[in-house]
């Protein structure tokens, strides 16, 4: 009887896989780098685009994709956020 693990007869192989791979062994402390000024400016695009623009999309008379411009403009904002960070991580992915 093989327990369920495959066929039988035949071996498996287990391996082990370190939790940390850093130079220098598993005392060492990994390093954390400042982000750049870039990456933070993009970083607050989204941030200041939702919070201290209010009164640019604080109305409901034009209809844009049939959604009053308050919410699109909010709309908008939840689309290009990830979008945003996707380019500060590639950025600092980069560094």
């Amino acid at each position: 009887m093989d327990g369920g693990l495959g066929t039988p007869g035949r071996r498996i192989r287990l391996t082990t896989i370190p939790l940390v791979s850093q130079p220098g062994g598993l005392n060492t402390r990994p390093v954390i780098k400042r982000p750049s000024a870039g990456s933070i400016g993009l970083a607050l695009v989204p941030f200041v685009g939702m919070c201290f623009s209010v009164p640019l999309w604080d109305r409901v008379t034009p209809r844009v994709l049939g959604l009053p411009f308050n919410l699109f403009w909010i709309v908008a904002w939840l689309a290009l956020t990830p979008a945003l960070m996707g380019i500060v991580y590639r950025i600092e992915k980069k560094r």
